[in-house]
């Protein structure tokens, strides 16, 4: 795999990294065995980065992930996870978020640079390490928070990335930035402050390229360097338009299903199935650095990956402009 540096940092990763949420439990439960495959899968294929989050299962992906690199070489992989959300003990749920059976953890949101440096420290001890290569803001915006935003981006600018690039100057972290499902945020914040890189989910996808408006040309401006997450649009440019599509994580719109109709009948003229294109399209896009894949499977990353690796004919690149 191609590594990429991040912004102007030593932190290089591999064009295709691996999303951890599936690990979480995210929709369905899968044993540690079954996590420990599919990571296996992602590291004899070449992956080298890895996304995860303490939202994810509460906890659960973290600790499965560093179960997985306990005794790899530090060096040879790079780590992101987020801050923004506090675990503490708490009670056992079916499920929390989407994520079925989390560990017993309470969570609060917290975007204050003491929130933020405890929130480091926590998935510090998850993982097993003592740096990270990545931090991400995660979910600050009103996507997530709604009115409450307000409050958790005052503090995230009064002292939280200030936080931050102190932890950054003192080694303990290696780059940070965003990672979000909206633009509005991103482009408000780096108006008013550099970057290192934003994970962007769902914004810069073969379906909404609402991100090149404003936001990619922002991003080469300040050599901010951008991570895709959610290329598929939560499921619609890998099912097609079928009944029951999911698009942001709900049913597709009318709209939707039309205009990834669109989409495929395009795709078909080419003979390149349309979840191909997606992923061509977050790979060479040329503002990008890394296309996380995220799943609980072996067998949806590899197919993924052979996707990625499959011969492309360059009459379809029309299909990526």
């Amino acid at each position: 795999m191609q590594r990429n540096r991040i912004a102007a940092t030593d932190v290089y990763v591999t064009d295709v990294s691996f999303g951890c949420s599936g690990i979480g439990n995210l929709y369905h439960a899968i044993s540690d065995a079954e996590a420990d495959t599919v990571l296996g899968t992602a590291w004899d294929n070449g992956i080298r980065y890895f996304d995860v989050a303490p939202r994810y299962g509460r906890g659960l992906a973290e600790q499965r992930l560093a179960a997985f690199l306990k005794g790899r070489d530090r060096s040879s992989y790079v780590i992101s996870t987020k801050v923004g959300r506090l675990l503490s003990p708490g009670r056992q749920l079916a499920e929390a978020e989407g994520f079925v059976n989390p560990l017993p953890n309470d969570v609060s949101h917290d975007y204050s640079g003491d929130g933020i440096e405890a929130a480091i420290d926590g998935s510090c001890t998850r993982l097993g390490t003592d740096y990270l290569d990545i931090v991400y803001v995660h979910d600050i915006g009103t996507y997530t928070h709604g009115f409450e935003n307000e409050g958790h981006y005052r503090d995230l600018m009064r002292d939280g990335l200030d936080r931050l690039e102190r932890l950054k100057r003192q080694g303990r972290i290696g780059a940070f930035g965003l990672g979000v499902n909206e633009n509005e945020v991103c482009i408000d914040i780096l108006k008013q402050t550099p970057l290192d890189v934003i994970l962007l989910a769902g914004r810069l996808t073969l379906l909404d390229r609402s991100a090149e408006e404003e936001l990619v040309p922002l991003c080469k401006v300040q050599g901010t360097s951008l991570v895709l997450g959610g290329i598929f649009n939560s499921g619609i440019l890998a099912t097609g338009p079928v009944d029951g599509a999911s698009y942001d994580y709900a049913p597709a719109s009318p709209e939707i299903l039309q205009k990834v109709g669109t989409l495929q009948a395009r795709a078909d003229e080419f003979g390149v199935p349309l979840a191909t294109a997606a992923l061509q399209f977050a790979r060479r896009h040329s503002a990008v650095v890394s296309v996380l894949l995220g799943t609980s499977k072996s067998t949806s990353l590899l197919r993924n990956l052979a996707a990625l690796d499959a011969p492309w004919p360059p009459e379809a690149d029309v299909l990526l402009r």
